[in-house]
């Protein structure tokens, strides 16, 4: 239903003055626009507080409509090992959304797929640092998989990009 036609009965009744229509229409605007910014996927993040990568990566998930919680700590190993994120998909962050680990530099539009498609998995990684994953843009891209692992150590390429 449009605004215009949630509108229409309390325009037709006279009885309420311009005031209080517009009152009731800017009301209505901003609830929809809270509700909106409200279904934002909230991702917490650990990062290094000198890390400039993992800055980028973070505005790249804001820029892709996710809400980030991000947490400096000098031990993001810590939070890896917590998180069944084995040395070999290690990378220089660490997130978790919905009940998923996201290592690395991987790509908001795997993060969204991962939380549509809901595998039964720990997560995904982007291993290491790769030139042109998001939060590593260069002068040129490397290829590189997107990961899906277990806490068991399990991988399956996710993507390839």
């Amino acid at each position: 239903m449009s605004l215009l036609e949630f509108f229409k009965p309390i325009i037709a009744n006279t009885r309420y003055r311009a005031g209080t229509i517009t009152v009731l229409f800017v009301s209505a605007i901003l609830v929809s626009g809270c509700s909106e910014n409200s279904s934002a996927q909230t991702i917490t993040v650990y990062k290094s507080p000198t890390c400039g990568c993992c800055k980028k990566w973070i505005a790249h998930m804001e820029d892709n409509g996710f809400n980030v919680r991000a947490h400096d700590t000098q031990d993001v190993r810590s939070i890896k090992q917590q998180n069944g994120v084995s040395d070999g998909l290690a990378s220089c962050h660490t997130a978790l959304v919905d009940g998923y680990v996201i290592e690395g530099h991987v790509p908001a539009d795997a993060v969204k797929k991962l939380l549509k498609e809901k595998p039964v998995a720990a997560g995904l990684a982007v291993p290491g640092m790769p030139m042109g994953s998001p939060g590593m843009e260069g002068p040129h891209k490397d290829p590189y998989d997107v990961v899906l692992f277990n806490r068991s150590g399990d991988t399956a390429v996710y993507e390839r990009r």
